[in-house]
């Protein structure tokens, strides 16, 4: 049941994404672009090496996509007045207003997604990801604890 479990959420996963490519695709964005532009529509000003670890993206993943999205004018960098080294990243008007244009998009899908699930089971299901994920957050950081004590830190 459980490696089931595991491969059925993946595929779902891996469905949605794939299916979200193709939609975001007509408007010019990738999955990769709008996870960066979503995460700046909630968190303008980070900096790219704090972004970077939030997507799980090496430094020069990121700053390769940064730029592009910086050419097209999606995104600006403004230089950190805590670190000059650093920079923290904007929206610009155009990135804001392609970011509303995507999150239909993905409400869209999740709506095609669940029609023919009760509202009762949205809940359910909902609530039920929510307790997956808190678990999977302890497992986590359990592990890293152990993993710093084995380390000696």
């Amino acid at each position: 049941m459980s490696d089931n479990l595991g491969f059925l959420i993946g595929d779902v996963s891996r469905l949605i994404r794939r299916t979200f490519d193709k939609r975001a695709k007509a408007i010019g964005v990738t999955r990769p672009q709008w996870r960066v532009l979503t995460w700046l529509q909630y968190n303008e000003g980070i900096n790219q090496s704090a972004l970077a670890d939030r997507l799980e993206l090496d430094a020069m993943t990121l700053c390769r996509m940064v730029d592009r999205l910086q050419s097209a004018e999606l995104v600006e960098r403004r230089s950190d007045p805590a670190d000059r080294r650093a920079w923290k990243l904007y929206l610009t008007e155009k990135g804001i207003a392609l970011t509303s244009q995507l999150k239909p998009l993905g409400e869209q899908l999740l709506q095609e997604a669940l029609h023919d699930v009760t509202e009762k089971d949205q809940e359910q299901l909902h609530q039920l990801l929510e307790q997956f994920r808190s678990n999977l957050l302890t497992i986590d950081d359990e592990d890293s604890q152990e993993k710093r004590a084995a380390n000696g830190g």
